[in-house]
């Protein structure tokens, strides 16, 4: 039975569904994002150049991950480095070096505005963003589907054997889940300390993350998938060190 398609020809071109998805999901991120950052009073002029600095750093590091954990797949065969049309990249890695990235760019361009009311306006649509590549990305990669299954839910998968679990729709539901939860708790909330947002999507994500690899990838020996374990807990132990500082911090009211 063939798998899930990978790419569509129209004439001589050939569009990878994997790359095409993803860029779908990172303009509607974007847009989103900059929708936020102007409800929550900051300004948006550099935001264009600030996203641009985030995707160059997160798909640089998200392929230099994947290469360095599948040494042996990448050593000798150079092309294969830059084949990211066949999947191959890791969210971790893409995510340490965002990071860094990302919070040098905040403070140079919005130096009057707190490192933590950033991210809380824009973690909400980093989340969306990531719930939105994660169905329209990864599910049309080679080998993107988890362990073999013969459940009634497993899915042909190109370059895998037999039915998998549909790894990217399930992390694309919980992604999708997160993002209500966050909303839920921006809406409701009158009073917070600015920083509750970024901590709880941290301390959830992270942990989620890390059962999925543990359980649903099925990789546990595998050093990438270790790592990405170890990683998403450090993100929840993160996270919930943000919480307890931001709940010492005085509470601020905020109108909605």
């Amino acid at each position: 039975m063939s798998g899930v398609p990978t790419s569509i020809h129209l004439g001589p071109f050939v569009f990878h569904l994997y790359g095409l998805g993803l860029g779908i999901a990172a303009y509607v991120a974007y847009l989103y994002a900059e929708r936020r950052l102007r409800r929550h009073g900051i300004d948006t002029a550099a935001f264009a150049r600030y996203t641009l600095a985030l995707l160059v750093a997160g798909l640089f590091g998200a392929r230099l991950a994947n290469i360095v954990t599948n040494w042996g797949y990448y050593s000798g065969h150079p092309a294969r480095w830059i084949a990211v049309w066949q999947g191959g990249i890791s969210s971790f890695g893409g995510i340490g070096f965002a990071i860094p990235v990302g919070i040098i760019a905040q403070r140079h361009w919005w130096p009057s505005t707190r490192l933590l009311a950033f991210t809380d306006a824009l973690i909400p649509a980093l989340v969306a963003g990531w719930a939105l590549g994660r169905v329209l990305g990864p599910q049309f990669m080679v080998n993107g589907g988890g362990h073999q299954t013969t459940s009634w839910f497993g899915i042909h998968y190109s370059g895998q054997i037999g039915k998998r679990v549909p790894v990217p729709l399930i992390q694309g539901a919980e992604d999708a889940a997160l993002w209500l939860i966050l909303i839920r708790l921006e809406a409701k909330w009158t009073t917070r300390a600015v920083g509750v947002i970024s901590a709880v999507a941290m301390i959830i994500w992270g942990l989620v993350r890390a059962y999925d690899e543990r359980w649903l990838l099925g990789q546990q020996s595998h050093s990438g998938s270790i790592g990405v374990q170890l990683a998403g807990l450090a993100l929840t132990l993160a996270g919930i060190g943000t919480w307890w500082r931001v709940s010492r911090r005085p509470r601020v009211v905020t109108t909605k």
